[in-house]
């Protein structure tokens, strides 16, 4: 049996924020065989094209993250009708400098929550974008735009709501189908 490293990449730095609980949740419902890794994106500096030459050791760090793993799920909050500034940041870092983006090729998982009944759906539009530029094969289908609610997760990271359960299981599934189809 193979072994999967999927790396989880948040769009909000707030520890305790809906789109980190969902993460967390969501990494529980993967199979034994795919092993999630949180990838950090709040350490990393602005993207600067001067340091193209002598990369900044965080940025080394987060790259190698993203270049062990076999994919990558993205959970993002929506800010202004977009993806916010850290992980346009996170984004722009791993793919540079020219040549040498640590993106390419890894199968992206999209799905985002927030308070309103659309769930960062611009969000997760212009992500897939960006993602279909830096060459990242994108789950399309099941989409997931949740919103969230207090009774959904419990203080464990599970997901204590039945529906919201079985719901993200489908696309966790398919998810993983994806991964185990593009790394074959």
């Amino acid at each position: 049996m193979s072994t999967y490293k999927i790396a989880v990449v948040v769009g909000s730095l707030r520890k305790e924020s809906m789109n980190r609980q969902v993460a967390v949740a969501l990494t529980k419902l993967l199979p034994k065989e795919f092993q999630a890794e949180f990838v950090e994106i709040g350490n990393l500096p602005l993207y600067n094209q001067d340091f193209d030459s002598a990369t900044p050791e965080p940025v080394l760090k987060f790259k190698q993250a993203i270049a062990a793993s076999q994919g990558v799920i993205f959970v993002t909050p929506e800010y202004n009708r977009s993806i916010p500034g850290v992980l346009k940041n996170a984004l722009d870092q791993g793919s540079r400098p020219y040549g040498q983006s640590a993106w390419q090729g890894k199968p992206a998982g999209v799905l985002g929550t927030s308070p309103g009944a659309i769930g960062s759906a611009l969000a997760q539009q212009h992500l897939r974008n960006v993602l279909t530029f830096l060459a990242m094969p994108t789950l399309t289908q099941p989409e997931v735009f949740l919103q969230f609610r207090e009774e959904m997760i419990d203080a464990q990271g599970n997901i204590i709501n039945e529906g919201t359960k079985k719901f993200l299981q489908s696309w966790v599934d398919a998810y993983v189908a994806w991964v185990k189809k593009i790394n074959s």
